[in-house]
This record gives structure tokens, C-alpha cells and sequence, in this order.
């Protein structure tokens, strides 16, 4: 089985308009695709698409909620100009914790069929239950996974929606590493990172993970709440969900405006011989 398990840490360091930084324990489920039905099968306290203390619902992902979320993936994949015959297709998130998820980004890491990482689809959740895709290709050549896109997508109260993301994966046979930066006018603004083991999945493994970090998805709902409550403290400008999402809209609509050119005055005709001027 290829489905595994990913212990590690999370970090955010804001370096505008309000320095503040965290981190902390985080564990991710690791899951192929192509085994999601054996995974469900295999492990007496995580399931698919039925109540457990883990469970994966393929209606948790996706901008329309899924229903065959390997089906939807791969279809996504050729709108996107790809053949994903043979594709390995990783999805890297947080599953429903006794009934609760709360997903602030998932991970599609998406192999060809010679193991290359050719694409990594970026999902991306807010707290007023918004989701959003970015589907990424690698814009540098070496063993790491480089890529970039501009924002469009509404995820903090304490940062605006101008600006442009740099993404880094490094998904080695140990350890996967994820590295998210936000620019805006060539200065950073944040800075996060995922710092995360492999562990092999298994029912001690599982249960290990109840007992010790239980209520995962809920903690981290909970600490978005908390470090939102600090910042607004430091004097954080709030903005708020509706009026951000439409100055956004506004300001890229106007950007898509083509440019009106004035038009040029008639030329004076030019006098006809004999008449007096």
C-alpha cells in the first residue's frame, strides 16, 4: 500500500503589515487515489464515506463537492491539457475527525506514469466555506517542484487579496517538504511551510493518533480563531470577507478593461481655391 501517513510541523511567519509568527504539530493522511476503497477496507477505526473516528468523504474536496473525487482529479487533469494514463495521484489533506474537518489547503500531487511530479493541484479552503483550486506546473527544472500563481482567493481578514504565491514541494522517499510564500509589490508578506515524515499506515498507527492528537481538524479551526484574536490585538487591519471579495472583483475588472484610445480630431479641410478665407 501506498497510502501512508505524514507527522510533522507547521509554520507562519506574517512579515506585513504585522509581524507574528507559529508553529505547530501537525499530522496529514497521505492517500492514493487509486486506494481509496482499500484503505476504507483495511483499517478498523478509518473509513470511506461512512462514520468513523477517521473518515475520508469524497465531498469534502473540491470547488463542486465530489463524488468520485479520483474521477473528478483526473478530469480536471485533462481540461488542463494532460493524458493522466498511469498517473500516481497523491492527495496529501486532513480527514474528518469524529465527524468535524476543517481543511485550510490540500495537496494533489499528481506522477506520471515514469514518476515525474509534472502537476500539483493546490485546493484551498476558507472559513466561510469557500474552496478554491490552483492547478500548478513546475516553472524550474531539478528535483524539486517549483511554481507560482497570482491570488484570487479570499483566506485572511488580516491580509488583502493583492498578491502573488511562490510554491515549493520536495517530496523525497522520507519526507515531504511544502514551502508557500506570498509577495505583494516584490516584499513579502507570509511565509508558511510544511515539515512532514512519512509513517507507514497501520491500526496502532491510527489509533495512536486518536488517543494522542485527538480532534485535530477542530484544533486547528480553533487556533485560526485564537491567532486571528491576537492579531486584531496588534492592530491588524480586518478585511472583511464581502467588501474584500468585491473590491477584488472590481479591481479586476477594471485591469481587464481594454484601454479606450481618444479619438483623434478631424483634419481641417484644407481651403478650395478661389474662396476667400
Amino acid at each position: 500500500m501506498r497510502s501512508h501517513l505524514l507527522v510533522g510541523k507547521v509554520r507562519h511567519r506574517r512579515a506585513r503589515p504585522v509581524e507574528y509568527a507559529l508553529e505547530h504539530d501537525v499530522f496529514y493522511f497521505a492517500l492514493d487515489l487509486a486506494e481509496l476503497d482499500l484503505v476504507g477496507r483495511s483499517f478498523k477505526l478509518l473509513s470511506r464515506n461512512r462514520r468513523n473516528g477517521f473518515e475520508f468523504r469524497d465531498t469534502d474536496h473540491w470547488p463542486q463537492a465530489a463524488t468520485d473525487i479520483r474521477a473528478t482529479v483526473l478530469a480536471h487533469l485533462r481540461e488542463q491539457g494532460e493524458d493522466p494514463t498511469g498517473w500516481r495521484i497523491m492527495l496529501v489533506t486532513n480527514l474528518r475527525t469524529l465527524g468535524y474537518v476543517f481543511n485550510p489547503a490540500s495537496f494533489y500531487l499528481c506522477r506520471d506514469s515514469a514518476g515525474v511530479l509534472r502537476r500539483v493541484v493546490v485546493e484551498v479552503h476558507n472559513t466561510h466555506l469557500e474552496r478554491h483550486l490552483y492547478s500548478l506546473t513546475t516553472e524550474a527544472s531539478g528535483k524539486a517542484f517549483v511554481s507560482s500563481m497570482e491570488k484570487d482567493f479570499y483566506v485572511s481578514p488580516f491580509i488583502d487579496m493583492e498578491g502573488r504565491y511562490s510554491v515549493h514541494v520536495s517530496d523525497e522517499p522520507s519526507t515531504l517538504k511544502i514551502a508557500i510564500n506570498e509577495r505583494r509589490d516584490d516584499q513579502p508578506v507570509i511565509s508558511t511551510s510544511l515539515v512532514l515524515e512519512r509513517r507507514r499506515l497501520s491500526n496502532r498507527a491510527i489509533l495512536r493518533l486518536l488517543v494522542t492528537r485527538p480532534l485535530m481538524t477542530q484544533r486547528t479551526m480553533a487556533l485560526i480563531h485564537v491567532h486571528a484574536w491576537r492579531l486584531w490585538r496588534r492592530g491588524a487591519k480586518f478585511h472583511r470577507h464581502g467588501a474584500a471579495v468585491a473590491e477584488f472583483a472590481a479591481r479586476r475588472a477594471q485591469e481587464a478593461r481594454p484601454l479606450s484610445v481618444p479619438a483623434m480630431p478631424s483634419p481641417t479641410p484644407a481651403p478650395t481655391a478661389g474662396v476667400a478665407q
